[in-house]
């Protein structure tokens, strides 16, 4: 989780200055700007891990390394969450070594291939972890995330189809629920949007101007398949054991999948006076569905019209 969200905030962050990088790149190599990046890769890439052992790790008991099947748990949100991050880190690391000058589909690959080694390190310190475990599972969705990003830019040299995720601060008037949030997914706003997978959606955009829509389709207009799940409580059922050793029992909950379809916007593709600011080109690297009407259809056939999905 700590992975995840250090990489958005990246997105976030550096976004605007990302921009810069592809506006102003060349194919001709630059060696000064190449080892840079490397070398804040490799800054980056330790940091972060040295955090995220003392953070995260530190506190459960090791073993010998060993797999761990967890693709039944949490209807799969947290392997989209997974294929998200890929995608995330592939996009940042591309957008970095194209300003160091390396050709467009070597950038691609090489982004992906750095996305997904800093991805599979955490895979292994999980396999020895009693905890967890490398999962077979997550690592398939970190390539299958790496590789959308990748195979668009070799292709098309641009993402049609964008991978976003969309999240809110869940409220349970349950005082049970609420009391198993806090204690399972933690009491902050940020912890909670980082933890709760009932609260998180995952979307794929897709352009339709990029795959023939003529005019008057505008091209900022994207439409979106939307996943995500509710009334999970646990990773497999809605049983569970609290701190003082109370077993609590809410199978009366369905846990639902829910589909949705709603559009989307491209901010970076916004022309005002024919052009696209800089400003807004920059949002291309902001990997956030936008806040939009949107129609769910769930696993138990019901369906909903959300004046606001997010």
């Amino acid at each position: 989780m700590y992975w995840r969200a250090l990489l958005l905030c990246l997105s976030l962050a550096l976004g605007f200055h990302l921009n810069g990088y592809t506006q102003s790149h060349s194919d001709t190599l630059n060696k000064k700007r190449l080892r840079r990046v490397l070398v804040g890769q490799g800054i980056l890439w330790t940091g972060s891990l040295v955090a995220l052992n003392q953070a995260w790790y530190a506190d459960y008991p090791r073993s010998r390394f060993h797999l761990f099947n967890d693709w039944a748990e949490w209807h799969q949100i947290d392997k989209l969450g997974h294929a998200y991050t890929g995608y995330l880190g592939a996009g940042l690391s591309y957008a970095a070594y194209r300003h160091a000058g390396l050709p467009e589909k070597k950038a691609a690959w090489y982004g992906a291939a750095s996305g997904l080694a800093f991805l599979s390190v955490i895979e292994i310190l999980d396999g020895f972890s009693t905890a967890w475990g490398f999962s077979p599972p997550d690592m398939l969705a970190n390539i299958a995330g790496t590789g959308l990003f990748a195979a668009q830019q070799h292709i098309w040299h641009e993402q049609r189809i964008q991978l976003k995720v969309s999240a809110h601060r869940n409220f349970y008037k349950d005082p049970e629920l609420e009391i198993r949030a806090n204690q399972f997914f933690g009491e902050s706003t940020p912890q909670r949007l980082l933890k709760d997978y009932n609260a998180q959606t995952y979307w794929l955009s897709v352009n339709p101007r990029l795959f023939g829509m003529p005019k008057p389709w505008p091209e900022w207009l994207l439409l979106s398949l939307g996943y995500g799940a509710d009334n999970m409580w646990g990773g497999r059922s809605n049983t569970w054991k609290d701190p003082q050793g109370i077993q609590h029992n809410r199978t009366d909950l369905a846990r639902l999948r829910q589909f949705y379809f709603a559009p989307d916007i491209d901010i970076s593709r916004i022309k005002i006076n024919g052009k696209t600011p800089k400003l807004l080109k920059a949002f291309q690297y902001i990997t956030l569905k936008f806040p939009l009407p949107a129609l769910e259809i769930n696993s138990a056939g019901k369906v909903k019209l959300h004046a606001v999905a997010f």
